[in-house]
């Protein structure tokens, strides 16, 4: 394949109770890969605050946006989208991979991609609202070094026979953990870039 050619994808309808229910979700799945989009994207949300310690900058009054107060799950959305269709890549924009146990989301993303026969992108990114971190009882400090140690994680989850892992913020006794990927060497894994002062 040239790698030059423009790949395009579209964000799923999950969000909003009108928007996002099982007819409209394979509909779009099936057209968007009928007409040959590269791929399709969900989002992640935990919460919608009522009143946001961290403003959401992309409204004038700092609320999330409306539709987030209805949100199906990235994973369990793409896994059924992947039942119901046949080439179409399937990504994450974003998984805030803080707020998830790194085995679990490792072994969850690995089945996407098993069950989706090497389909599934892991985008990633650390998460800047403060409730979602309270609501997931994580530090909102540290988090760049935390996603260090749980990209390390991921990659040796997806790619080792024996799992072992020794860190400051995460420990793995040596383990067999399936399944693995079918893609090689793992899971492509995008993250988002995020700004030091952010960190």
């Amino acid at each position: 394949m040239n790698s030059d050619i423009m790949k395009v994808g579209l964000r799923l309808p999950q969000t909003d109770k009108h928007h996002a229910t099982k007819g409209n979700i394979i509909h779009f799945a099936k057209a968007a890969e009928n007409a040959g989009f590269d791929s399709l994207w969900v989002l992640e949300r935990l919460i919608w605050p009522i009143n946001p310690l961290t403003p959401y900058p992309g409204t004038s009054d700092g609320k999330f946006p409306a539709d987030w107060q209805y949100i199906f799950e990235p994973l369990e959305t793409l896994t059924y989208v992947a039942a119901n269709t046949e080439k179409i890549a399937l990504g994450t924009s974003v998984i805030d991979m803080l707020f998830h146990n790194p085995v679990i989301l490792a072994k969850r993303f690995a089945t996407l991609d098993v069950l989706s026969e090497g389909r599934a992108i892991a985008g990633f990114g650390i998460g800047w609202s403060k409730d979602e971190y309270h609501a997931s009882n994580i530090p909102f400090k540290d988090r760049g070094k935390r996603a260090d140690e749980y990209i390390q994680i991921l990659k040796k989850i997806w790619t080792e026979d024996i799992v072992e892992f020794k860190g400051q913020y995460y420990n793995i006794p040596a383990s067999k953990i399936g399944p693995k990927p079918i893609q090689k060497p793992h899971i492509p894994i995008y993250l988002v870039d995020i700004a030091k002062e952010h960190l």
